[in-house]
């Protein structure tokens, strides 16, 4: 008996594998320990840099001042002082909150400190000629150079500090060196002042003049302390 031909089924079609994309490793937790000892930015080091750029553009703006005279270069080193306050403001705030600090606490205020009285002795400079009416010598001129230079080495000192520090005390020790010169060129000027008084107005004027030459001495000698503790810093971290 003849058995009835079954028709072939047609092959049902087999679905596409569907293709993962290939999985993403899982990132790796950090330990603890490692977190704790992790190297973090050095905020201090940050904020002393933008003071110590604050204090240069003001003792720019100083030596620019005593060229001419010019009002916008009073009014600029007037804005520098109030905006290197607020900066030491915010690293005081930021020292006061820190536990541990990557440098001496005590190293980082004094640093602070002496850099932002360079700039304050560049203000009262200025605002002095303006109230006593004292024209710009040759010797202001030179003084005035003189730590706009200096200003530059210890910014310069600051930037290579983490990096560098040999580097940063070699520019600590150029910013001593031009603080010397700004004294060798105030014992020069008050010489000169000191010299042939003829009456009481020439006196009144002298005394007035010794009052700038004063603030232009104090001044290289708080860069001249600042260049010391960056000095010191060096020692310690090395």
């Amino acid at each position: 008996m003849k058995h009835a031909r079954q028709s072939a089924k047609p092959e049902e079609a087999q679905p596409e594998a569907v293709r993962l994309p290939p999985a993403v490793p899982a990132p790796e937790k950090e330990s603890f320990l490692h977190r704790l000892f992790k190297k973090r930015p050095n905020i201090f080091i940050k904020l002393i840099h933008e003071q110590t750029q604050l204090t240069l553009e003001g003792l720019e703006a100083l030596n620019a001042y005593m060229i001419d005279q010019n009002p916008a270069a009073a009014a600029l080193l007037k804005a520098k002082e109030k905006e290197a306050d607020e900066a030491r403001r915010i690293l005081i705030y930021e020292l006061n909150k820190t536990f541990i600090t990557p440098i001496d606490r005590e190293d980082i205020f004094a640093l602070s400190r002496t850099i932002d009285d360079v700039i304050d002795y560049a203000y009262s400079t200025v605002s002095e000629m303006e109230v006593l009416k004292v024209r710009p010598t040759s010797y202001m001129q030179r003084m005035a150079s003189l730590l706009r230079d200096a200003g530059y080495e210890l910014l310069q000192a600051v930037n290579r500090l983490e990096a560098h520090p040999g580097v940063a005390s070699e520019h600590a020790q150029r910013a001593k060196a031009l603080e010397n010169r700004v004294e060798g060129v105030y014992r020069e000027a008050l010489a000169d002042l000191f010299t042939g008084a003829e009456d009481i107005k020439h006196v009144v004027k002298m005394l007035k003049s010794r009052e700038v030459y004063r603030h232009l001495s104090n001044a290289a000698d708080r860069g001249d302390e600042a260049a010391n503790v960056l000095a010191d810093i060096v020692v310690k971290i090395t």
